[in-house]
């Protein structure tokens, strides 16, 4: 089973840039998308039914602002919308698809840029461990694909040293990584096999690589771990500043 994520920033800018093209003739399974930044009913219609898939998807409240969805081949058992709270559910932070033995969840994280949004982002951060708490005694696993704006460690930080006291790098949201990556035992599918370096998921079309970050990640229940066959960060087509996240699982 083949899963990719991928931040559009936007999904008018992307089906311009070709995504909509691309998910046509992709051999993906399952397709993760996240800050549309449209509602359902405002998307074109050639992102509503494309040959192969069933599109889902789940709205913020306020006009263009987040939005998440998913893209599957197989029909799901059930979907969820939002996780409970309102600061996910208002702003359309996440999705889920249920499927007979595990669930894929498309999730967006807040964007920090002042004091206000960073407190913001931290909130959202606890709830969402919470959640990832939860899944954690539920007998199923998961795979949750979506952007954290958290670079976890230096290798996955350009000019990390520079950033150290910049949102993203932050030491809260480092250990908070840690936490989810440690005492709760999720794991971070794309490092299961690459440990290199310039492993970036997000940089600015005109800039290099070497300035990115890796923000985007897969973060799956053990039991999953060892059914991840292969991994890989598409630098091109890139529809964003953020390229696609492609895990491949021996699952059925």
């Amino acid at each position: 089973m083949k899963v990719v994520s991928v931040n559009l920033n936007g999904m008018a800018n992307a089906v311009e840039r070709g995504f909509v093209d691309w998910l046509i003739t992709t051999d993906a399974d399952v397709v993760c998308v996240q800050n549309l930044r449209a509602k359902e009913y405002q998307l074109p219609s050639v992102c509503l039914d494309v040959p192969g898939f069933e599109a889902f998807f789940a709205d913020a409240e306020a006009d263009d602002f987040g939005g998440v969805g998913i893209y599957c081949r197989q029909m799901p058992k059930a979907i969820i919308r939002g996780l409970g709270f309102p600061q996910c559910d208002i702003e359309g932070r996440f999705i889920q698809a249920d499927f007979e033995m595990f669930s894929v969840g498309s999730f967006l994280f807040p964007y920090a840029d002042d004091e206000d949004s960073q407190n913001a982002k931290f909130a959202f951060m606890e709830q969402f461990q919470s959640h990832l708490k939860k899944t954690r005694r539920k007998r199923r696993d998961f795979i949750f694909c979506g952007t954290t704006h958290i670079a976890h460690r230096t290798i996955d930080l350009g000019n990390w040293a520079q950033h150290q006291r910049e949102s993203g790098f932050l030491p809260e949201e480092r250990a908070w990584m840690d936490q989810v990556l440690g005492p709760i035992q999720f794991v971070d599918a794309f490092r299961k096999l690459n440990k290199q370096e310039l492993q970036h998921t997000w940089w600015p079309f005109d800039e290099a690589q070497r300035f990115g970050t890796r923000i985007d990640y897969q973060l799956i229940t053990p039991n999953l771990a060892p059914y991840v066959d292969s991994v890989r960060i598409i630098t091109e087509p890139r529809f964003s500043p953020h390229c696609m996240l492609e895990i491949e699982y021996g699952l059925e």
